[in-house]
């Protein structure tokens, strides 16, 4: 085994409410020092070296992704006036093209190359790609190194030519107006939180801009968007706990934004437009939100009429409007469920499914006057599908499922388990193997917890290659999520984090005494505040799995939240607390926060990534864990780090080279845990292609 790199120690006492935490490694924080990319860079080779066993596995890994996706393809276009746009990619390319051919028929044509506009580049990611209501311009926007400050251009799609105009650095997303002579986009401040609202005007120099909104509590983030019905621009702000939302008519560019409801504390609400009303999503009275509805004349809270009231444990999530009906996105019973109210006769239905596991939305749906709703399906054993729903009649059409070559998918069996956490919670677990796996077998744990978000169920053509393995996929839905409601996340966040690893520990538990698993055979993933859960979730049984993932891992947490010059760190005081002002909090985050809970014990394998230009996980905070681990730890490992050194919070950007990192995780996997053989009978001839 190589040995890993000596990191060197140089302690700084952090003091606060009369504590005392010694951080050995805070040095790693200051980027500018060539100590520091030093280190990062003997870390990768470390990691390369370490794992270099695994050549041949990872090789073999990507060539079966290789082999079971369909690498040129494309979307079902999207009717959007006299067009229909798309997205393709193409063999041996790593990004996709944005094209658009007339309705009916017609001479193609691409709108942005993504592999053209990335060349030279190591990273690319769009932030905008807002085409014009005519159809005659683009506004998008490109990130070059994983920052997520974007540069802004527009481009004539009539000549193919760019426009002057470029502004930079920006914020995600741009808006136009209904005269296509302005666009609308945000910029950052110093904490890279989107907060003030400009206008530009084509042709004029972006110093002219007009600064139009400006944020000042950092708690809150800006937001620019438009409603389907295209009458309106929406300008949102919106912190962990509170929302205020001001509209301005899109035809009327330079006029005064409205403000349509002021931000009150604990009040969240979205909007949406409809003809005369404007359409709310708001928890105003209750946890679980209700819909209402109130004059665009007069659209203030006292206003607010029950479309659909509050009912306890059916989480309404959002609302999209279309001339006749209205789509109502929500949850209930751990599962995303659509309903659809006809505004004739306010009749409402839900779209209904055959799998008891499953994950639905709306999809890609470009037009407000239409009676045919695009939506997306999937679940743990079906592949992203694309259906076309018949609003009146529910008639639906399958219009693509996902291209999965050379893979017999009948043979995948899922299944939704429940485990009981220590306060007598149940806590819903989603299962899928393959149907010949060993009893006993490997299994892979993931898990999340934190922001409301929800890991539902998804397909992965890629994970195929664990299942074929015998290494079955179960996602642990902990609190701190969404899933069940906003009870779910309101117990698993602030004071009550702790459930959202108790919980962890719990399915982990579930799944070996119920014999998915052994403990030698159990590998646990999460990412960003879920890799926070993993590294917590260590702390707290070192001895719980034989390997551990944690990606761009939150796991400094308490250094973080006590300095608000960080990005994000303000308005994550909604989700953690605030430890700065409480000492309550900074004792509660000091108990779980994974650097400062590494203990003198036995780990598992660990395998920890970063990101030199993540602006949401700062790339020392993996950095500082993994050399505190190896500092302290009395046996297991190894633990490796890998850090992109141009890229951010999402990886590689390219598909390919996230493929490769993703072959890398599954070698460190099953290298770890022991997946059996591939077996060969899993496998269809290429004769015997399937595409569903």
């Amino acid at each position: 085994m190589p040995t890993a790199p000596r990191t060197e120690q140089r302690p700084f006492v952090h003091r606060h409410h009369g504590d005392e935490r010694i951080d050995e490694y805070a040095w790693l924080r200051d980027r500018e020092d060539p100590a520091v990319r030093t280190h990062l860079e003997a870390e990768n080779a470390f990691t390369e070296e370490s794992l270099a066993h695994l050549g041949g596995l990872r090789t073999e890994l990507f060539e079966e992704y290789r082999s079971r996706i369909k690498e040129t393809d494309e979307d079902v276009p999207a009717r959007d006036g006299a067009w229909e746009y798309f997205t393709r990619t193409q063999e041996g390319k790593q990004y996709p093209l944005f094209v658009r051919h007339p309705v009916g028929g017609g001479e193609e044509q691409t709108l942005l190359d993504c592999n053209q506009a990335a060349e030279g580049t190591d990273y690319f990611a769009l932030g905008a790609f807002a085409v014009s209501p005519s159809g005659r311009l683009l506004a998008y926007s490109v990130d070059t190194d994983g920052s997520e400050e974007f540069q802004l251009r527009v481009k004539d799609l009539q000549t193919g030519e760019h426009l002057p105009d470029v502004i930079s650095p920006t914020g995600y997303g741009a808006v136009w107006s209904a005269d296509e002579q302005f666009v609308f986009y945000t910029t950052l401040d110093p904490a890279h939180r989107p907060w003030k609202l400009w206008r530009h005007r084509l042709g004029t120099d972006p110093a002219a801009d007009v600064l139009l909104f400006t944020e000042e509590d950092e708690s809150f983030y800006l937001g620019v968007g438009r409603t389907r019905s295209r009458e309106w621009l929406v300008l949102g702000l919106h912190a962990t706990e509170s929302s205020e939302v001001h509209v301005l008519r899109a035809d009327d560019p330079e006029g005064d934004w409205r403000l349509v409801a002021a931000r009150r504390p604990g009040v969240e609400y979205g909007i949406e437009h409809h003809g005369e009303r404007f359409l709310f999503v708001t928890n105003d009275q209750g946890p679980d939100f209700r819909l209402a509805q109130a004059p665009v004349d007069d659209p203030g809270p006292e206003r607010w009429v029950d479309v659909i009231a509050h009912q306890q444990g059916v989480r309404i999530v959002s609302v999209d409007a279309f001339t006749r009906h209205l789509v109502v996105s929500l949850r209930e019973d751990g599962r995303t469920e659509l309903d659809v109210i006809s505004v004739d006769d306010d009749q409402r239905r839900r779209l209904t499914f055959d799998e008891p596991i499953y994950s639905v939305d709306l999809g890609t749906n470009r037009e407000f006057d239409t009676g045919t709703v695009r939506i997306g399906y999937t679940s743990l054993t079906t592949p992203e599908s694309t259906i076309d729903v018949e609003l009146d009649t529910d008639k639906r059409e399958l219009r693509k499922r996902q291209p999965v070559l050379n893979v017999d998918l009948g043979r995948y069996r899922s299944a939704r388990e429940w485990a009981t956490a220590p306060d007598g919670t149940k806590v819903p677990i989603s299962i899928v193997w393959r149907e010949d796996r060993p009893a006993g077998a490997p299994l892979l744990l993931y898990g999340y917890g934190s922001y409301e978000h929800s890991m539902d169920p998804w397909f992965s053509t890629l994970r195929l290659s664990l299942l074929d393995r015998g290494v079955a996929f179960a996602i642990a839905h902990v609190r701190g999520g969404g899933e069940m409601g906003r009870a779910w996340y309101d117990h698993g966040k602030k004071l009550e984090k702790a459930n959202t690893f108790t919980d962890f520990v719990a399915v982990a538990d579930y799944l070996v005494d119920n014999g998915w698993t052994t403990r030698e055979g159990l590998a646990i993933r999460g990412g960003s505040a879920g890799g926070l859960l993993i590294g917590a979730v260590l702390n707290l049984r070192p001895d719980l799995c034989a390997a551990a993932v944690a990606e761009v891992p939150f796991v400094d947490a308490l250094t973080t939240i006590l300095d608000p010059s960080l990005p994000l760190t303000v308005r994550e005081w909604d989700e953690w607390g605030n430890p700065v002002a409480d000492p309550e909090v900074y004792a509660a985050m000091k108990a779980y926060a994974p650097y400062d809970n590494v203990s003198r014990s036995h780990y598992p394998a660990i395998y920890a990534t970063a990101g030199l230009n993540d602006p949401r996980v700062s790339y020392w905070e993996p950095a500082k864990w993994v050399a505190r681990l190896r500092d302290r730890m009395t046996g297991g490992g190894p633990v490796l780090l890998k850090t992109e050194l141009g890229a951010g919070h999402g990886g590689p950007s390219g598909r390919y080279d996230a493929w490769k990192d993703e072959a890398q995780v599954h070698a460190f996997i099953l290298d770890a845990v022991g997946g059996v053989d591939r077996p060969d009978e899993g496998h269809t001839s290429k004769s015997q292609q399937n595409e569903g």
